[in-house]
């Protein structure tokens, strides 16, 4: 008898601890939900450097166009431009005066993903890295192989350092050192004013580029030149999954620019992901993960007096509502959006205001 009571003790308080969840469930899902708002058309969004991106494939989804397919076109016109030095032709080499690229996309729809790093004479990584995707069971192809994986598909080799990246890199050689035989050209009094003169410092290039059509299917890119003067073989967050870029169908996308080696340590693009799964709105998911940024950099030459991060780091998101947003580590930062039939820049929030002298 007492064994019987006993068990029924413990069922019955089973049974009302399980009534119990049962209730909060049922009272959680009557909760008022936010309305998930279906997108008029097209939403993209960008790095700064991809205004021209947003626009393209901002057409190519609107015409029935798959969202990877609309966010790559979108990211090739910066590629394939010379002019700027931030990516694919015409990006800022490696110490040796190699370009190297990385890139990555990731298809919402099907979840998969492809990528390539330390890429050498091929303008447009994004391309090849969407092949990695399409056309093999890998994610990530690096160095030599993933040269040879995109000759296999007949993309043309060309040699990426144009004469005006050529400069800067010359430049960079014979200034950072006294102590080397690398010595700059002499240049005549009234050219000196209007000499390139390089950043103090290494110079950080990416686009990102994040797709939404009328059906919530999402897609993203990334791809970079990476560092400047890097060491060769050098891979920052741009090709990571994860890190430089994260999508999921469910929730949204994210991809970053800046200090790949901050980003990789917190997995940003996936951790901004994550945190909007969790209910934060797409701002408040990059800073959260740029809070996490500041919070993991210990490194004393990585901070200024105050413990501030002496570096820069933005995020981008895209949530499947077409919800967007944008953040930095520092004031300034802006981004590229294409919403609502509009391609226009943004204002990136931001952590921490620039001293006025750095923000002219």
């Amino acid at each position: 008898m007492g064994d019987l009571s006993r068990r029924g003790f413990l069922q019955s308080a089973a049974a009302v601890a399980a009534a119990g969840a049962l209730a909060d469930a049922v009272a959680e899902a009557e909760q008022p939900q936010p309305a998930a708002a279906s997108p008029a058309g097209p939403v993209v969004v960008s790095s700064a450097n991809g205004m021209r991106a947003t626009q393209k494939a901002a057409e190519v989804i609107a015409a029935g166009g798959d969202t990877l397919d609309a966010v790559v076109a979108g990211v090739n016109i910066v590629e394939e431009d010379p002019a700027d030095m931030t990516v694919g032709y015409g990006g800022l080499p490696n110490e040796d005066g190699v370009v190297e690229l990385d890139s990555s996309v990731m298809h919402g729809p099907t979840c998969r993903a492809g990528a390539v790093a330390a890429l050498r004479s091929i303008k447009t990584p994004s391309r090849v890295a969407k092949l990695v995707l399409e056309r093999t069971d890998h994610v990530l192809i690096v160095g030599e192989g993933a040269l040879r994986f995109a000759r296999a598909h007949g993309f043309e080799e060309v040699n990426l350092l144009t004469d005006e990246a050529r400069k800067v890199w010359l430049e960079w050689k014979e200034r950072h050192s006294e102590d080397d035989d690398w010595i700059p050209p002499e240049v005549p009094e009234a050219d000196r004013e209007s000499r390139r003169v390089v950043p103090r410092g290494f110079t950080y290039g990416t686009i990102t580029c994040l797709g939404l059509n009328a059906k919530r299917e999402v897609s993203g890119v990334t791809t970079t030149s990476g560092l400047s003067f890097k060491i060769p073989g050098r891979v920052g967050d741009s090709p990571i999954i994860g890190a430089g870029l994260f999508v999921d169908n469910e929730v949204g996308a994210a991809g970053s620019t800046g200090r790949g080696e901050a980003v990789l340590k917190i997995c940003g693009a996936h951790s901004v992901v994550e945190a909007m799964r969790g209910g934060m709105a797409p701002v408040d998911a990059c800073l959260h993960a740029l809070k996490r940024i500041v919070a993991t950099t210990t490194e004393k030459r990585l901070r200024l007096k105050d413990g501030r991060p002496n570096f820069d780091v933005k995020f981008y998101a895209l949530s499947r509502d077409g919800r967007f947003g944008g953040a930095a580590i520092w004031s300034g930062g802006k981004y590229a959006v294409f919403a609502e039939g509009r391609n226009r820049l943004e204002e990136c929030a931001f952590l921490y205001e620039k001293p006025k002298s750095e923000s002219k």
